[in-house]
């Protein structure tokens, strides 16, 4: 942490950076790998902390933290309060990859082993375990006058994670006809998308803004939670590899329900919706054909476009809340700029 920095983030980093939103953003995202990089862990017990700094060393957007560190500017927080709760929420985050990873059997996470693959299914519980309390410890040392409120608003969350994580794990028990569309909205957002909200109110509560405001926030970042992850969807089927960073169709390929597929099985009948589920169902076919073959189906059920569609309708209502916060447009505006850059879009 720097603690001389008692300034406003927004100022910092105009004192370092242009004064445009990117540049605050890319500031702020080079603060956090900087105070996380900073963090001191024991040398014993042997294999406990490793993991957890080879986890935290492996990159990542950053999203969480310079979402609440930008909120925090916008209200005027300073970097020194704000950071010791961002910084344990992308801790409590990568907790949550570790877990993941050992339920998914996933072996590889930003392009390196995972960590129950490089060490054992054993250390992944009890590293992840541990970068769960330490991030505690760390919103344990945010100065807030609201902590009690920011304190329940993070086992809240971690808490919904769980239930998300738990709908995801049902719902691999089941046909793909078997899960609506609603159901895996309701996933999404409390799998992914009230980490990011948590992010977006916690900054609001460490400015003191109005709980108005904070509610504000929190469906803001919600919206754009939701937008992200059925983009992501959408990008596994028709994203360009070399910037996805992987080949198309993977969830296709190991019969994940994402939101293109309910999509299709809510559109199609007939033979088409019995051929959709039996190349899902099907994991000893040649796996490039089966994904070219359902991919087939959906663009003749023009699913890219309804999924499109969805994205840019929860885009579209981010907005609106990040319109009605009653912030100037001058202080608000790398709030914007966050969410546009984490869509990869222009406005």
């Amino acid at each position: 942490m720097h603690a001389e920095q008692s300034h406003s983030i927004a100022s910092v980093a105009g004192a370092d950076t242009s004064a445009d939103g990117a540049a605050q953003l890319r500031y702020l995202a080079t603060r956090v790998n900087e105070a996380l990089a900073a963090q001191a862990y024991p040398s014993q017990p042997e294999g406990l902390y490793e993991p957890i700094r080879y986890t935290l060393e492996g990159g990542g957007k950053r999203i969480r933290p310079v979402l609440l560190l930008t909120v925090a500017a916008a209200y005027g927080a300073s970097y020194e309060q704000a950071l010791p709760a961002a910084i344990a929420l992308e801790t409590y985050h990568n907790h949550t990859l570790l877990h993941d990873d050992l339920m998914d059997q996933a072996e590889l996470r930003r392009g390196r082993p995972t960590v129950w693959t490089k060490w054992d299914a054993n250390t992944a519980v009890l590293s992840g375990d541990t970068m769960l309390l330490r991030a505690m410890k760390l919103l344990s040392d945010c100065t807030c006058e609201r902590w009690a409120e920011l304190y329940q608003l993070y086992v809240d969350t971690f808490v919904q994670v769980c239930e998300g994580q738990q709908m995801d794990m049902n719902f691999e028990q089941v046909g793909a006809d078997s899960v609506s569309i609603g159901e895996y909205i309701e996933m999404i957002r409390l799998k992914t998308s009230v980490l990011v909200a948590c992010a977006a109110k916690a900054g609001g509560i460490i400015a003191d803004a109005d709980a108005a405001d904070c509610n504000l926030l929190y469906a803001f970042a919600e919206k754009v939670g939701l937008a992200f992850q059925l983009q992501d969807d959408m990008l596994d089927v028709w994203g360009d590899p070399a910037v996805f960073g992987k080949a198309n169709g993977g969830d296709i390929a190991c019969g994940k329900k994402t939101y293109p597929l309910l999509c299709a099985l809510s559109a199609a009948h007939g033979s088409q919706r019995a051929e959709l589920l039996q190349l899902i169902a099907s994991h000893e076919s040649d796996e490039a054909e089966r994904i070219r073959r359902v991919t087939a189906i959906y663009e003749q059920l023009g699913v890219k476009q309804a999924c499109e569609e969805a994205i840019a309708a929860y885009y579209d209502e981010a907005q609106t809340f990040y319109q009605l916060l009653p912030l100037p447009e001058s202080a608000k505006s790398p709030l914007w700029q966050w969410a546009v850059q984490l869509m990869g879009r222009e406005k």
